[in-house]
């Protein structure tokens, strides 16, 4: 008897809970309603058999409990009970498939009328890209990415006035239909925003699609809702619906792939000049200066440079009122007039010897930091050399007392909180790992003991006296 009534309790219990329960869908932001219908047919047909199930288990216990006057029957076959239970199930089954086809069917049918966005996925990044003004997409293929094609261009006439958009932030306008064509880089990832009732897997070497209508003026989180990697919780991006006229005004400001690839390469020349207010703080040949909170800039990659400045000249680094050296870095990233201007700095500082730096913080245990440096490992390298495909920098030969100062600001939030700063969102992510001092100080002293590059061939002639 006790069971039976626990049972009943616990039925009726997940009963009331689903009622009162404060979980439940996001509001709807799509023309996807069909899709709520769908979900709230499942629930009640699977709410059905989960009562009625437990219930008749239930009254089993007690109607057939054990009695010493009486023996049970074997009946191994019962027509009448299997045709029922099979009805039963058939009805059951239809009414859970039937209508998730029929809007499933529709999902995959965009309209004539519905503009194009493609969706490109990555460890752990997502861009986008749309067509020009031809309305064509170009052709593109992963074999054909590098750092200079991130989306994998073909010499296609078509895709010269394609749209590139490389930060996680899109624009959509408002009760337009758009199509969303689904493409991965790497491993599978699956694009989903709940509020507008849309996700589809993305398949290395195929394309997806979907259609949906967005409805409601607002700002929506794009995630990643397949296992794609170490970080895949923070694959995140944004989805902003605006007017049309807002839309027209953001797309006629974003690049396309002509101008991507007419963008000259850096000139170290040209830099040069460039660095000189650098030079100041972070020493002639870029070997920083921890008595004025300069760090090395030797030996980091210029795509990596190119980005920071990037950030701290549109303000999404050095804004924080308590990033006191990012605030005082901010005014020299905006004296470079452009892109061209950046990329010319950083190619100078590329030219610049890298030269070794000793440890010098006493704090941390390197065996410690050794085991929490493995999740590190999967954007940065094994050996801390970085890895450009997953956005992730060189940390090897990198100052130790930069390094915890950076973990530091990123556990508190005062790095990376910016909209528009989607690394520095990661990044505090999986800081949050470090849970405590001793942990920051056992990374960074691992860190310091990995392989740093010799002195450039340039550089130790030029110690010697020779050309």
């Amino acid at each position: 008897m006790a069971i039976a009534v626990a049972v009943i309790v616990l039925a009726m219990g997940s009963v009331l809970f689903f009622f009162v329960s404060p979980w439940y869908l996001t509001p709807l932001a799509s023309n996807w309603g069909t899709i709520d219908d769908t979900i709230q047919i499942t629930l009640w047909v699977t709410g059905a058999v989960f009562l009625a199930v437990n219930l008749f288990l239930a009254y089993v216990i007690i109607r057939y409990r054990f009695s010493g006057r009486r023996r049970s029957q074997y009946d191994p076959e019962n027509k009448s009970l299997e045709l029922w239970l099979t009805g039963l199930t058939t009805l059951g089954i239809a009414g859970l498939l039937a209508p998730g086809l029929v809007v499933w069917a529709s999902f995959v049918s965009p309209p004539e009328d519905a503009h194009e966005v493609e969706v490109v996925g990555q460890q752990w990044h997502w861009s986008f890209r749309l067509p020009g003004e031809d309305g064509r997409f170009g052709a593109a293929h992963n074999r054909f990415i590098d750092d200079r094609n991130p989306f994998g261009m073909v010499d296609d006439p078509a895709g010269h006035d394609d749209i590139l958009i490389t930060a996680p932030h899109l624009l959509l306008p408002v009760d337009r239909p758009v199509k969303m064509v689904l493409r991965s880089k790497d491993v599978l990832h699956n694009v989903k925003v709940a509020n507008f009732r849309a996700k589809m897997d993305m398949v290395p070497g195929q394309t997806s699609y979907f259609w949906f209508t967005p409805t409601v003026l607002g700002e929506y989180e794009i995630v990643c809702a397949q296992l794609c990697g170490i970080a895949h919780f923070a694959m995140r991006g944004r989805i902003e619906v605006v007017e049309q006229e807002t839309f027209d005004a953001w797309l006629a400001d974003q690049p396309t792939y002509a101008e991507f690839a007419a963008l000259e390469p850096g000139d170290p020349e040209a830099g040069a000049s460039g660095y000189t207010s650098c030079a100041a703080c972070h020493g002639a040949e870029g070997q920083g200066n921890q008595d004025l909170n300069a760090p090395k800039l030797a030996g980091l990659d210029a795509w990596y440079l190119e980005r920071q400045l990037e950030l701290f000249r549109s303000g999404a680094r050095g804004t924080h009122e308590d990033d006191t050296y990012g605030i005082q870095m901010r005014p020299f990233a905006t004296m470079l007039p452009d892109r061209q201007a950046i990329a010319d700095v950083a190619a100078y500082i590329t030219t610049l010897p890298d030269q070794p730096l000793e440890a010098t913080l006493d704090a941390g245990n390197p065996e410690r930091g050794a085991r929490r440096y493995r999740t590190c490992a999967n954007c940065h390298g094994q050996q801390g050399e970085g890895i450009r495909a997953t956005n992730g920098p060189r940390l090897a030969g990198m100052p130790d007392w930069y390094l915890r100062r950076q973990l530091q600001n990123f556990r508190e939030g005062v790095r990376g909180r910016h909209r528009e700063d989607p690394y520095g969102n990661q990044m505090i992510e999986m800081a949050q790992v470090l849970v405590d001092e001793r942990a920051v100080n056992d990374v960074v002293a691992y860190i310091a003991t990995l392989p740093q590059p010799a002195m450039t061939v340039a550089a130790v002639n030029a110690g010697d006296g020779e050309e």
